[in-house]
Parts: structure tokens; C-alpha cells; sequence
């Protein structure tokens, strides 16, 4: 695996298409305008709600239509941000209709690199599987390009998603659903983890409003020293356990109500169902879009 962050003169004079213009593909937009490494102009999208098309439009000054085809047309890069139940209808409308030299990157769940290149009759292919930070640019993407897509195509789809976040590259599409299991998931984890430490400390006493923002920062800076120090976590674990004491005690019973355990079949549940998915079983996958 490698991670990517190229300059932003790559992406200088190529056009993005968005096909689906909902949470995901704002993000995408947000991020690349934001940190200047595209111009609206080189923005195209499509969004059969009207409403949400002149959202869109005034809020970043792209170009938003009802018309898949319209928004892939001249596109470099063609991002297919739509939901799964609408994914099949999408392919049939872009069906024959993309040039060789563009390059589809998928961040639909569950849709293979085989699917999209069948049901677009289009060989040069990205599947890729965002988080939801990527919305404010601290996202992690996982991809797998077709070999269709090549050296020059990779470095281009690296551009785009690193504005997102950290980029990795997998040379297994199976990774796709093993991310879709730990980083894509991952935030619904974190998220009820926060929660569950935030309701322990209204319980004990403290408002709501504190237990928030003790919790919020303890685990932004317990991340933030877990990257800079490198050190395993279980190193850092044992810096701030003092034996019989506070943290020693605690410990013991999250080993003793099998949290390890649990975590660890959450996300083997999540590759599970992420698999399926890939076998054409319908679901919302992770809330993306």
C-alpha cells in the first residue's frame, strides 16, 4: 500500500465531472475549490433535484444540469457520487458514451471495478471507498484502479482524493471492502465510543455540554499524540496506567465486558455485509452519499 499527495499544478488545467451531486460530491468540490487546486469553471455536475442544483450552483459557481451525460461529456475525471438503488440507472444513461481517455472513479459501495466496466462498457475504472471526515478534508480514501487506468491516470486520481485526506492506493480490491469494514465504517465506531464516554460523564455529573468538550479533546489529542509519538498503542495505553490506580481500574473492565471482542466482530461484520454487497446485495452502505 502507498499513500499520494501531488502537487496541485496536476489538476490545473482537468475538468471533473460529478455524477450525483449530493453529500459526498459537495465535499469533493468544497475541498478542491477551498484549497485552490481547481477553478468552478473546471466543475461539471449533474442532480435531477432542481432545488439542489441551484444550490449548488450559487453556493460554488458550478455548472450543475439534469444531465448525466452533459456532466461527464468533457470531463478528465468522471465521479460517479450516486446512491447504490440508482447506480444501475446511472450506467445504462452513461452506457457507450465515455472516451478512452477518461477515467470513472466510483466511491459507490459495493460496485466492482467488473460491474462498472460492464455496465459502462468503459475499461479505465477507479473503485474508491471515502469516510465521512473527508468532508472537512481530514477524511482517509481507500482505491483500486483497473490496468486500464494507468501511471498518468493514477497520478491524477491521487490529486483529487488526497484533497480529501490521506489517499491509499491497494493493489486488492478485496482491500476495498476491508476498508469499507475499518476506515470506511470506521467514524460510526468513534462516533459511538464518544458517545457512550459523553453519556458517562452527564451521568456522574457533570453538563452536558462540558462531557462534550472533555471527551471531544481527549480523543482529538490522544490521536494527535498516538500519531506523532509512532508508538504502538498499547505502549501508550500502559504510559497512563499507573498500577491500582484510576486508569488500572477502568482497564479491567473493558477487558472484563469483552470490548476487544466486540470491536473486533463489528468490523468483521462490516467486511461481511460490504462483501455482500459486492455480490449484488442491495444496501445503503456507509452514509456517504
Amino acid at each position: 500500500m502507498l499513500s499520494a499527495t501531488p502537487g496541485p499544478t496536476l489538476l490545473s488545467d482537468r475538468r471533473i465531472g460529478f455524477v450525483g451531486c449530493g453529500v459526498m460530491a459537495e465535499a469533493i468540490m468544497s475541498v478542491l475549490i477551498r484549497g485552490e487546486l481547481v477553478a468552478p469553471g473546471q466543475l461539471q455536475g449533474s442532480e435531477p433535484i432542481e432545488a439542489r442544483r441551484q444550490e449548488l450552483g450559487a453556493r460554488y459557481g458550478v455548472r450543475i444540469s439534469a444531465d448525466n451525460r452533459q456532466a461527464a461529456a468533457h470531463a478528465d475525471l468522471v465521479m460517479l457520487t450516486v446512491k447504490p438503488q440508482t447506480l444501475d440507472a446511472v450506467m445504462r444513461d452513461l452506457w457507450g458514451t465515455l472516451q478512452s481517455h477518461q477515467i470513472v472513479v466510483s466511491i459507490v459501495p459495493g460496485a466492482t471495478v467488473a460491474q462498472l466496466v460492464e455496465g459502462l462498457d468503459h475499461r479505465a475504472v477507479v473503485r474508491s471507498m471515502p469516510n465521512t471526515p473527508a468532508q472537512i478534508g481530514a477524511g482517509v480514501t481507500v482505491w483500486y484502479p483497473s490496468g486500464a487506468v494507468g501511471g498518468a491516470g493514477e497520478e491524477l486520481v491521487a490529486a483529487v482524493l488526497s484533497a480529501m485526506g490521506l489517499a491509499v492506493r491497494v493493489d486488492s480490491e478485496d482491500a476495498i471492502d476491508m476498508a469499507t469494514a475499518l476506515s470506511g465504517t470506521g467514524p460510526a465506531y468513534v462516533f459511538q465510543v464518544m458517545e457512550a464516554l459523553i453519556d458517562a460523564g452527564v451521568h456522574m455529573g457533570f453538563p452536558r455540554k462540558v462531557s462534550e468538550q472533555l471527551v471531544h479533546q481527549t480523543m482529538l489529542g490522544s490521536v494527535l499524540f498516538a500519531r506523532e509519538s509512532a508508538r504502538h498503542p498499547a505502549e501508550l495505553r500502559n504510559m497512563v496506567t499507573t498500577p491500582g490506580g484510576t486508569s488500572a481500574a477502568a482497564i479491567y473492565q473493558m477487558e472484563k465486558g469483552g470490548l476487544r471482542t466486540v470491536i473486533a466482530q463489528a468490523v468483521w461484520a462490516a467486511y461481511r455485509r460490504a462483501q455482500e454487497l459486492g455480490q449484488g446485495r442491495k444496501s445503503a452502505g456507509p452514509d456517504l452519499l
